[in-house]
């Protein structure tokens, strides 16, 4: 009999099965949900519902979280790309290949930990930090990660051909590992409606890159018709081994916090899986006695693009309430999320909370991070405009330990950033919605760059004028 190192277990109905019996489109074939990766030491892991047809898993279980936390510490010191790799140092909780020392690694993860004093300040929190995905990942995302795991999978299983729909830094990380793995990769995005710092990369690092004249949820559509005519291994978060690579930020969060946890983790809600595969990494590290809890995890949506929180309105989030996705936040701008059900589950299962933010205060958070010295894409900077909700609400308290997961870098949508220092971003009736000292807030923040004849006096008198204005706190 043939033991597997992982399986394939349905979110939905919990039937398990071999990681090559999965459809193209990862979805199960007796309830259409979606996959999660298994281990003989996961808490999930039913022995009955997982066996398959010659194949089951061990019971064994990993060494003690001591030796672990030596032997990743000590993996930090190799020359190794994949030690050097923040996901493929953390191997021995994704044994996903059959040979773990060769993934397709540039090195991804590693991303540092800050702390924003400011937004601290002006919250009333004790505590509050950072953990900026967009900077140490080679393509400058969070998707980079994932993209390290569910492509070596890819070229393991002997597949020539990959592919992802996309609102930008999916099709970036895509593109970035087929090209390394020596792989072809399509890139289907919605025209009009990404940033152009990201669609350059997918160009860059030789894509297919087809805009079609539909949104996301339209480009999805046509990639599940085209992997089922066609032998390509699809790439989008509905993947499970996206998962895997995505949930390890969390064992790079612990070590870097001394292994003492926060109380709350805040991720801004697209297609949901990225939440879901924190979620996944806590649960895991708890299951192996590496951390006592997992933490709160809450998710925040744009209001133009919230089918997450209008379901649970609605309907408690039994079902899923579709929406037109419309927010200048592109990362986010999707209206009917794969991993809808993960993300309901893992809010729940850790008691975190959920909310909706406007254009206008996205604008605003992604400044004040800004200011910060700290720079981020504007979906990023939903999860600061989703905490002061939550703060406010007094779900989450001065004492409370928060960590905002920043998942893309500044300069993958500069021009959203060009747009709001010289004031065209928001509209009028968007910034009618926003209180006296957000307005404030928003004037002292906006640095618009100042045309000049080149004459020194010209500059000193603005100098001098610039130097008499208060610096806000």
């Amino acid at each position: 009999m043939k033991v597997a190192s992982h399986q394939l277990r349905c979110t939905e109905c919990s039937a398990g099965i071999a990681p090559e019996a999965a459809a193209a489109d990862f979805r199960c074939p007796l309830c259409g949900g979606l996959y999660e990766v298994i281990y003989p030491w996961s808490s999930t892991a039913d022995q009955t519902s997982t066996r398959t047809s010659g194949t089951v898993m061990p019971d064994v279980r990993l060494p003690n979280p001591s030796a672990l936390r030596w032997l990743w510490q000590e993996r930090r010191t190799s020359t190794m790309a994949v030690d050097q790799s923040g996901v493929w140092r953390f191997r021995d909780l994704l044994p996903i290949l059959s040979n773990p020392e060769s993934p397709i690694t540039l090195r991804e993860g590693n991303t540092p930990l800050y702390d924003l004093p400011r937004s601290a300040k002006a919250l009333g929190l004790d505590f509050l930090l950072a953990k900026h995905q967009g900077i140490g990942n080679p393509t400058g995302s969070f998707k980079d990660t994932g993209m390290t795991a569910a492509l070596s999978v890819a070229l393991e299983r002997g597949f020539e051909w990959v592919a992802c729909a996309s609102t930008g830094n999916t099709s970036a990380a895509m593109a970035a590992y087929a090209a390394r793995a020596g792989l072809r990769s399509i890139v289907l995005i919605p025209e009009g409606k990404i940033a152009w710092g990201k669609l350059s990369q997918s160009m860059d690092y030789g894509a297919i890159t087809l805009q079609l004249r539909t949104d996301f949820d339209g480009c999805v559509r046509i990639l599940n018709e085209l992997i089922r005519r066609l032998p390509i291994f699809l790439l989008n978060s509905v993947n499970p081994y996206r998962a895997e690579g995505q949930k390890t930020p969390t064992f790079e969060l612990v070590e870097q916090l001394e292994w003492q946890l926060p109380e709350h983790v805040i991720v801004p809600g697209g297609n949901l899986a990225n939440g879901a595969a924190l979620g996944k990494g806590f649960r895991e590290m708890r299951e192996l006695g590496l951390i006592p809890r997992v933490p709160k995890i809450s998710v925040i949506q744009a209001e133009g693009a919230n089918p997450l929180i209008r379901s649970m309105i609605e309907n408690g989030g039994e079902t899923l309430i579709p929406v037109v996705a419309d927010t200048r936040a592109s990362a986010i701008r999707i209206g009917s999320p794969a991993s809808f059900r993960k993300a309901v589950q893992t809010i729940r299962s850790t008691g975190g909370w959920m909310a909706q933010v406007s254009e206008q205060e996205i604008a605003l958070a992604k400044a004040e991070i800004g200011a910060e010295g700290i720079g981020c894409e504007p979906a990023s900077a939903a999860t600061l405009a989703g905490l002061k909700k939550l703060v406010a609400s007094g779900r989450v308290t001065p004492e409370e330990r928060v960590v905002l997961i920043l998942t893309g870098h500044t300069l993958k949508d500069p021009e959203y950033t060009i747009d709001y220092h010289r004031g065209t971003l928001l509209r009028d009736d968007e910034l009618a919605t926003a209180t006296p000292a957000d307005l404030n807030l928003h004037t002292a923040l906006r640095k618009p760059p100042t045309v000049l004849d080149a004459d020194t006096d010209a500059v000193l008198r603005t100098v001098e004028s610039v130097l008499q204005t208060p610096v806000p706190a």
